[in-house]
């Protein structure tokens, strides 16, 4: 009902959360493929497009990727 009336939409949320860890997953990635094993200051940002009866989710992310030694 809320996903229809408003309100907090557990699909919505659902789909906000997968992104986030998509992205996330996407940084690490590209993160050991340079060499790097950590990401610091990472920024996520949302977005939605909608138009035509449907809707899109954007989602961007950066961060800086690190190598940090054992001490």
């Amino acid at each position: 009902v809320r996903d229809v009336m408003g309100g907090r939409s557990g699909t919505f949320q659902t789909s906000l959360a997968d992104a986030r860890e998509i992205i996330l997953r996407e940084l690490q990635t590209q993160a050991e493929a340079a060499g790097c094993n950590a990401v610091i200051g990472i920024d996520i940002d949302y977005g939605e497009i909608s138009g035509g009866g449907k809707t899109m989710l954007m989602v961007a992310a950066q961060g800086t990727a690190v190598f940090i030694e054992p001490a």
